[in-house]
């Protein structure tokens, strides 16, 4: 007999549904034959002994016969555990075990335990999205895996335990309809009850130049370096940034969300992602690590930085390959993976937030304590970062040491709420100038744009034109500076830039030439 049941298979980010197919022949046979068909992976293959052991150890009778089972389409390779479910309750129904013959409004997904329990898979947003646009108005989850999908709306999930529990739902949807209420999150609630930070701005004593570049930072999303000795606060300034960020969207939540579950890191209780993401790997990370890759690709670090920043800290410390495939997602905001038999893409538009010792000392320009490295020494290690990546960072900004009668000051300095609050009244306005554009912050300007909405005044041209001469800026360079200084007259509310504007633009581009040159 032939029962189909539905499933989903995840390629990137986004989701396929599969029809799993099983022929149930009936016919006693001396020894039970099992074959799954479809480009089936390792996992996939190795479920025949799951589900037959699930089975029996569920109550089940699975007397030894030939059953084949078909993953269509064949032409797309499938992964994961995540078929062990719709395989079982496929041979359920193939074998009349199921009430319900017709399951074309049922998607199932979920790993058996040889006990007949379901457990938990990664990827179930983006099934819970391919499930939705296909029409399927049930998901059969695990219970794990329940506030992740059910946080699309539109769909009734119903999560599981066991492999019991599952056929007790699809034989209830036969008799009259199910009795138990789905699965339902409220995701606004969600995301304004979790949008809390457990740093603060008001930690940070002194460093009053290293906040205010911050604060343009996150202003307009432009990327960002620190350079000092080794305790100024560079880190903790570093980590001090996501709390001064608009919140996420609930748009920009689902799109950050299926990358992180995707990449199975996603907190299974919450089931969404509420706050932005703080990526910091070590500088041991691998090329493939950082930008993503394997073979079947998976997301990186950039693309769970997807929407938020990610944090370099000890810049040079990194291997140089490793930082150079960082210059592609810098510019597009997208990661293209290709292999033989696929390619995919995964989004990757974040602001990066580096930090460095200004030599390998880490005490070079630093007044309480002598440096010992030669000139030599320090352009190898500052060499270490590669002018290319280092244009396509927008402010560099040097953050010394802090002065003890800072650090003991009693009155506290300014904290994140503040700093969001003109944060957030800079991203109102760029979003009324850029609603009619498919970019939501200065950092993201075209060049057409940057020629619409950063328009110099004759004296602010002529200061621009002298110091591209004296520094030697590329082309690149301008543009980033007439957008970090429309982030600057942004937080002022001034519509035109102004000399001023540029100035403090232009000051956060001097750094680098004085280490780099």
């Amino acid at each position: 007999m032939l029962f189909k049941a539905l499933s989903a298979a995840v390629y990137g980010i986004d989701a396929h549904i599969i029809d799993v197919e099983v022929d149930f022949s009936g016919i006693q046979e001396a020894q039970e034959r099992f074959s799954t068909v479809g480009l089936p992976d390792a996992a996939v293959r190795e479920s025949r002994d799951r589900v037959r052991a699930a089975i029996r150890n569920a109550g089940f009778s699975l007397p030894p016969t030939h059953i084949t089972i078909n993953l269509a389409p064949a032409d797309l390779k499938k992964e994961g555990s995540g078929f062990d479910l719709p395989i079982a309750i496929g041979i359920l129904g193939a074998q009349g075990a199921l009430l319900n013959r017709d399951l074309s409004q049922f998607l199932t997904v979920g790993e058996l335990g040889l006990d007949g329990s379901v457990r938990g898979v990664p990827g179930m947003l983006p099934i819970a999205v391919a499930a939705k646009q296909r029409g399927i108005a049930n998901m059969i989850v695990p219970a794990a895996n329940a506030p992740e999908a059910a946080v699309v709306e539109g769909l009734n999930v119903y999560p599981v335990e066991s492999l019991p529990q599952a056929r007790e739902l699809l034989n209830a949807a036969a008799n009259g309809g199910i009795h138990v209420q789905p699965y339902r999150v409220r995701s606004s609630e969600m995301l304004d009850k979790l949008q809390q930070y457990p740093f603060d701005f008001k930690d940070v004593r002194g460093q009053t130049v290293a906040k205010r570049a911050l604060e343009i930072s996150a202003a307009g999303g432009h990327n960002i370096l620190m350079i000092g000795p080794p305790g100024s606060g560079k880190t903790m300034l570093a980590k001090r940034l996501p709390s001064i960020l608009a919140p996420l969207t609930f748009a920009e939540a689902l799109e950050t969300t299926k990358i992180h579950s995707v990449a199975g890191v996603l907190d299974a209780v919450c089931g969404l992602v509420t706050q932005r993401p703080f990526r910091s790997p070590h500088h041991t990370i691998s090329d493939a690590g950082l930008i993503g890759g394997g073979a079947v690709p998976r997301p990186g670090e950039v693309s769970l930085a997807h929407n938020g920043v990610l944090f370099l800290d000890e810049l040079p410390e990194f291997p140089r390959n490793v930082l150079e495939v960082m210059r592609q997602p810098l510019e597009d905001g997208t990661v293209t993976i290709a292999r033989a038999s696929m390619s995919l893409n995964f989004p990757a538009r974040f602001m990066l937030a580096a930090a460095m010792n200004p030599c390998p000392c880490g005490y070079f320009n630093d007044k309480s304590r002598e440096c010992q490295c030669t000139p030599p020494m320090m352009q190898r290690y500052v060499s270490r970062v590669s002018g290319p990546l280092l244009d396509r960072i927008d402010i560099h900004i040097e953050v010394p040491a802090v002065q003890y009668r800072e650090l003991r000051a009693g009155q506290a300095s300014e904290g994140s709420a503040e700093i969001r609050a003109r944060v957030l009244a800079a991203r109102v306005r760029q979003h009324e100038r850029f609603q009619n554009e498919a970019i939501y912050s200065n950092a993201q300007m075209t060049t057409r744009q940057i020629r619409q909405w950063c328009e110099l005044p004759p004296e602010a041209d002529r200061l621009l034109e002298r110091a591209m001469q004296q520094q030697g800026l590329s082309a690149r360079a301008h543009d980033r500076i007439l957008k970090v200084a429309r982030t600057i007259a942004d937080l002022e509310g001034v519509p035109a830039l102004t000399v001023q504007h540029l100035a403090e633009a232009i000051q956060y581009r001097t750094l680098d030439r004085n280490f780099w040159s």
